[in-house]
């Protein structure tokens, strides 16, 4: 659903905001297959290890416009972190990362860099 101020998020009895905009939204998922594509291991973490993960040394993918689903970048993975669907249903153990390692600068950048 959009939101009042062009958030993209969930709606279902709760208000949840995703990305505070469509266009971070539709980041998310490119940047979301193209590190599937270019990915040498992918990793899926759940629950309480979502908030044990150390995302030190990483910086924070402004393009997705993160809200409660956010994007980490660092030296070679990129780290996406799912949480709004877990608020909305009130179910922690929900929570999800994916960890998409061994990326080289094509992986973790694209063209443009």
């Amino acid at each position: 659903m959009i939101g009042p101020n062009g958030e993209f998020g969930l709606h279902a009895g709760d208000w949840v905001p995703l990305h505070s905009s469509i266009e971070g939204w539709v980041e998310a998922v490119a940047l979301a297959d193209h590190a599937r594509g270019c990915a040498r291991t992918t990793t899926i973490v759940t629950g309480n290890a979502v908030d044990d993960l150390d995302l030190k040394g990483f910086e924070p993918v402004p393009e997705v416009a993160g809200l409660a689903d956010t994007w980490w970048r660092g030296p070679d993975s990129l780290i996406a972190v799912y949480r709004g669907e877990a608020e909305l249903l009130n179910a922690p153990q929900c929570r999800t990362a994916t960890i998409y390692g061994g990326l080289d600068k094509w992986g973790l950048r694209g063209l443009d860099t």
